[in-house]
């Protein structure tokens, strides 16, 4: 239609508007845009995320979760990398999460939300086609009729076609729908990050709640054997074997172990809490089995994606290309604003005075039109708003640096933090040894007479807080290895697909 109406007005509007509608035609035929044209900043030029290369395996240590972890380069991160812990209470939290969190069902939302829009704004490269009916009661004066004491009153009856449409000589409308694909392209990054954190955020949280019970399990043990040492000890007290003195000591330490208990039953509390709002449900719903330590396994095979790789795998960076991409594409549109527009127009259609006249011979009318606008003073509007979108490029382009250098700052962090939980581990694991020996030595010792309250009471302590430090060691290994898989990507790329997520909305998103 719209080049139909370029070759006929011509012989309308004469040579000088057929020599513009030809130079018009050939310049949109031949995909001419504004701006610039987008394209990805490199990856860092590195083959490595830490500074000095990572051993191929970490220490081991004799204690449960103690094995060696080993980094696999250049191997892609499982895309439900939950699973190598070998839990299925783990996995069931994860897949419910992904099933029910509304976190998920906004970021469907969003991405259906921006489809829409990036399909509405293919629109503008069409014609845009109106249908037209109406009814007018009028009475004409004397001066509009021609008629002494004016014509009317009557009813002028119309039905028409009107088409309009507006040359994209410049792309602007190509740049507007580039920019709305890119949005698209956020969205779509932003579930999957949606996707990766919250599945992490599910890992973490159980792995604190596991750690947390095996804390308040360990410090009820060491609580049951001081009530029995402070049984004996007020045994020993009345028949005058022990002061009273002894027998205090015994019950102060009782009494700051037990204080314990509390802050940590919180602890799990509030993680429960926490992790029921990442289930999608509320804590008096909660249905989720205890999980422990022991039944965890911990990851020994740890890929570790290319340094290269990673640009391509993080939502969060492929997020920030998306929103560089976009404001790439507005600044052609604001260039596109500064100059010509050429719009063509048409309509046909029929007036009567009578419905049953409309479309009857002699009623027809038409009419076509070619208009040219150029902006010529806009109180400097449209120069403004091209440098704030150059400006706005500028900023994306520093955002999207600043979100690699920090996803490679994740990476190396959560590296290092493997290498040094296991050393932590196996000299934690030494010391809760050492302090279990020492205190079955001490409470021999204190049966045979051989030693006092005192030193029982030291040796408790010690081996409680040599006890309760290794079991916050053994967690952080865990946890620490499900913050690399996430600073990774988490195995979730625009091109994988998710069909254990698909079901938190009512509108699946098809990738």
């Amino acid at each position: 239609m719209s080049r139909h109406f370029a070759f006929m007005a011509p012989r309308l509007f004469g040579r000088g508007a057929q020599r513009l509608a030809l130079i018009a035609t050939v310049v949109w035929l031949g995909g001419c845009a504004v701006g610039p044209d987008y394209r990805r900043p490199d990856a860092p030029s590195v083959d490595r995320y830490t500074t000095q290369p990572l051993p191929a395996a970490t220490v081991t240590a004799d204690t449960p979760d103690g094995d060696a972890q080993r980094f696999l380069a250049g191997r892609d991160v499982p895309q439900r990398w939950w699973s190598t812990y070998g839990n299925d209470e783990l996995s069931r939290r994860v897949q419910m999460a992904l099933q029910h969190s509304p976190s998920i069902a906004s970021a469907q939302a969003a991405l259906r939300q921006a489809q829409e829009n990036a399909s509405a704004a293919r629109g503008g490269l069409f014609p845009a086609v109106d249908a037209n009916l109406g009814a007018t009661r009028q009475k004409q004066s004397a001066v509009d009729s021609g008629v002494p004491g004016g014509a009317g009153p009557f009813t002028l009856y119309n039905a028409s076609v009107s088409v309009g449409y507006t040359l994209d000589l410049f792309g602007g409308v190509r740049r507007g729908i580039e920019a709305q694909l890119a949005q698209r392209d956020y969205q779509q990054a932003q579930l999957d990050s949606t996707y990766l954190t919250l599945a992490g955020n599910v890992v973490t949280a159980s792995l604190q709640e596991a750690s947390l019970r095996e804390q308040i399990r360990a410090t009820e043990q060491i609580v049951d054997w001081q009530r029995k040492t402070l049984d004996i000890a007020d045994k020993q007290q009345q028949i005058g074997a022990k002061s009273l003195s002894d027998t205090l000591a015994v019950r102060a330490q009782l009494a700051t172990t037990e204080a314990t208990l509390p802050p940590l039953r919180a602890q799990l509390a509030a993680t429960r809490n926490r992790l029921a709002t990442y289930l999608g449900t509320t804590p008096a719903q909660l249905d989720a089995a205890a999980l422990t330590l022991d039944a965890v396994h911990l990851p020994q095979d740890i890929p570790v994606s290319l340094p290269a790789q990673l640009v391509d795998q993080r939502p969060d960076i492929r997020a920030a290309s998306a929103a560089l991409h976009a404001a790439s594409a507005q600044v052609g549109v604001a260039t596109a604003a500064m100059l010509p527009q050429i719009t063509l127009s048409g309509s046909a259609g029929s007036q009567a005075f009578s419905r049953g006249d409309l479309f009857s011979a002699g009623t027809g009318a038409w009419s076509l039109g070619l208009g040219l606008t150029q902006p010529l003073f806009h109180g400097g509007e449209l120069l403004h708003k091209k440098r704030a979108a150059q400006a706005g490029l500028d900023k994306v382009a520093a955002d999207w640096q600043q979100t690699v250098l920090t996803a490679f700052q994740n990476v190396a962090d959560a590296l290092q933090a493997l290498e040094y939980d296991a050393q932590t581990l196996a000299a934690q694991a030494t010391a809760e040894q050492a302090a279990s020996q020492r205190l079955d030595l001490t409470r021999e010792q204190y049966h045979l007479g051989a030693t006092g309250y005192l030193n029982l009471l030291d040796a408790e302590r010690s081996y409680q807080q040599a006890h309760i430090t290794l079991i916050q060691a053994r967690a952080a290994r865990l946890s620490d290895t499900a913050a690399l898989y996430t600073a990774l990507g988490g195995g979730w790329r625009q091109d994988a697909a998710a069909p254990m997520a698909t079901s938190a909305s009512p509108s699946n998103v098809s990738r």
